[in-house]
């Protein structure tokens, strides 16, 4: 297990976490884990992150469920150390997963490891360029590099992958 602080307004670390330690911590991760909260096996986790940062690249485009009017109360949850509760339940999964796209989990952690660098150099290139969060609404590339954190991090803790550093 990797240990890995979780300090969101660190722009280093957020970055060494998507193109480094994310797929150390993801080499160790082994598709019969179980995890520690939730619903999900392995590689439907690593689809699911997938299916995310394809968000934060516009390769997928996601629908804005969160009502207008509490965008920005809900954007400041990108700017604070708080993780994600354990028990929240994406709105736009309340009727299930999607079906499996890989083969197999190394082939999601492949494909997962080529969208997330595909982000950081998009976040270089385009650092002002906002694309729709199903949450949040739009984000330019520092707050999808929050989100992505955020959300990397909570589910790579749910299978034992990474631990929390204080």
């Amino acid at each position: 297990m990797i240990v890995v602080p979780f300090r969101v307004d660190d722009a280093v670390l957020r970055k060494t976490f998507l193109s480094t330690t994310m797929h150390q911590a993801l080499a160790e991760l082994a598709a019969d884990a179980q995890p520690a909260w939730g619903r999900m096996n392995a590689q439907q986790m690593v689809e699911h992150l997938l299916w995310s940062v394809r968000g934060s690249t516009g390769s997928f485009v996601f629908t804005v469920v969160t009502p207008g009017h509490l965008l920005e109360r809900a954007k400041r949850f990108l700017y604070h150390d708080r993780q994600t509760p354990h028990d929240f339940m994406n709105p736009l999964l309340v009727d299930g997963l999607p079906p499996l796209e890989y083969p197999d989990l190394a082939a999601a952690v492949a494909a997962l490891r080529a969208e997330a660098e595909r982000f950081l150099e998009l976040a270089e290139s385009e650092p002002g360029a906002v694309r729709p969060h199903p949450i949040f609404g739009l984000l330019n590339a520092e707050e999808w590099e929050r989100a992505n954190f955020k959300h990397c991090h909570h589910h790579l803790q749910q299978f034992g992958v990474i631990g929390v550093q204080a």
